[in-house]
This record gives C-alpha cells, sequence and structure tokens, in this order.
C-alpha cells in the first residue's frame, strides 16, 4: 500500500508471490520514498488475517516479525 500523506487515499496491488511483492515494494520506496509524507507498507493476507510486514515512512523502514496470530511473514530479505 502506497500513501502520499498518511491516513490519505491509497495506491494498491495483490500480488500472489512474496517475492513480488517484495521487489514491488523496494521499488515503490525507490521511487517515492524520499517525500516526507509517504508512507509504504508491505502487507501480507492469510486466512482473512493482515500483517504488516514491513513500513516505511521518511524515518526509515521499520520491519515486524511474525505474530502470534499465524501471519509467517515474507522473510528478512533486504
Amino acid at each position: 500500500m502506497l500513501q502520499f500523506e498518511a491516513d490519505g487515499p491509497a495506491v494498491t496491488g495483490d500480488w500472489a508471490s512474496g517475492v513480488t511483492a517484495l521487489h514491488t515494494y523496494r521499488a515503490w520506496v525507490g521511487l517515492y520514498g524520499g517525500s516526507p509524507t509517504v508512507v509504504i507498507r508491505l502487507i501480507e493476507e492469510v486466512d482473512g488475517r493482515r500483517h504488516e510486514v514491513r513500513t516505511w515512512t521518511a524515518q526509515g523502514e521499520t520491519e515486524t516479525l511474525p505474530g502470534p496470530d499465524g501471519c509467517e511473514g515474507l522473510g528478512t530479505a533486504r
């Protein structure tokens, strides 16, 4: 999910492959990550449950480890 302002409209996409999703996330960070208002999130959905895997803001990237809800994440490759 790509937002040009926090809580603003979002550009989203769905990918069946975690590798493709991570590649797209990184591309979006490269294209839009320099703006101070941009928020880019990589979210995994498993069995209808959503887990935020990575988030990019002007302050940098945060990576969230899998939670007890069973979401496995997309790995830790950088």
